[in-house]
């Protein structure tokens, strides 16, 4: 044993040993404890009340992985987008009279390929659809000028352009053409129709022109009275005003002498 251990086991040695020592347990007991396990019991009651809130308003409001999201409100229901700043940039509300938006454009896309089928902003609306399709009995009605290249009926069906209280009027810098390939150009007024051309001429090509319903003029002649019973060939006259007529043809001109006619409203 060396000297350093020697003094170590004889200073342990010499040490006082306590008698009757008292032992403090470790822990939380008494009240503490208590308020320690209702807080615990609190938090829990709190936490199935939670649950139990989620719960009810996820049923209440449908919200289920399947089906689509579905906003309800007695009045309307208002979807705002602001910028960073909190300035307003576009709004959309759905009441029970009227959908409106309010944004700087409006776009109604495809959903295969992204196209652009409807916008719409302050200077023009655009439809990029194939086909634009009214199916109102009353048509579509525009308050002012409408540009296209192309007007064009449905298959096996007729094209109609009516003006039911006023005017139609077609004009064309360069002229305007109105053909029927495979049948008949009909054109029916109730008083008067004009055909005017201010430089060049009217020009009709057919083999037959038919002009019914022409007044006939009769001029009393001593040659011709026996035989104006059995007149089969008239002559066609004009009057001053273009007014046209017929005349029993003789060997001459009987224009002239039945001109009398053109004095008739």
């Amino acid at each position: 044993m060396t000297r350093e251990q020697y003094i170590l086991a004889t200073q342990q040695n010499n040490l006082p040993r306590a008698e009757n020592a008292q032992l403090y347990p470790v822990g939380i007991y008494g009240w503490r404890k208590r308020c320690l396990y209702f807080f615990v019991l609190l938090l829990l009651v709190t936490m199935i009340v939670n649950l139990a809130m989620t719960i009810w308003i996820l049923k209440v409001m449908n919200f289920t992985v399947d089906s689509p999201l579905v906003l309800q409100s007695d009045r309307n229901v208002t979807v705002n987008a602001r910028n960073h700043m909190g300035q307003l940039t576009g709004q959309l509300t759905v009441g029970a009279d009227a959908v409106e938006a309010q944004c700087k454009r409006f776009e109604v896309r495809a959903s295969e390929d992204g196209r652009v089928l409807f916008s719409a902003d302050e200077d023009e609306i655009t439809i990029g659809a194939e086909k634009l399709k009214v199916t109102g009995t009353e048509g579509a009605v525009f308050g002012h000028s409408v540009e296209t290249p192309h007007i064009r009926a449905e298959p096996s069906q007729d094209l109609r352009l009516e003006s039911p209280t006023r005017s139609l009027i077609m004009e064309a810098p360069r002229g305007v053409q109105v053909s029927a390939a495979a049948g008949d150009f009909k054109a029916t007024c109730r008083k008067e129709l004009h055909l005017q051309s201010t430089e060049g001429e009217i020009f009709l090509n057919a083999d037959t022109i038919r002009l019914g319903n022409l007044p006939t003029a009769s001029f009393s002649s001593s040659s011709s009275s026996s035989s104006n019973s059995r007149q089969t060939v008239y002559e066609l006259c004009v009057c001053p005003n273009g007014k046209l007529y017929l005349s029993p043809a003789g060997v001459g001109s009987t224009c002239q002498s039945s001109s009398n006619i053109c004095l008739w409203n």
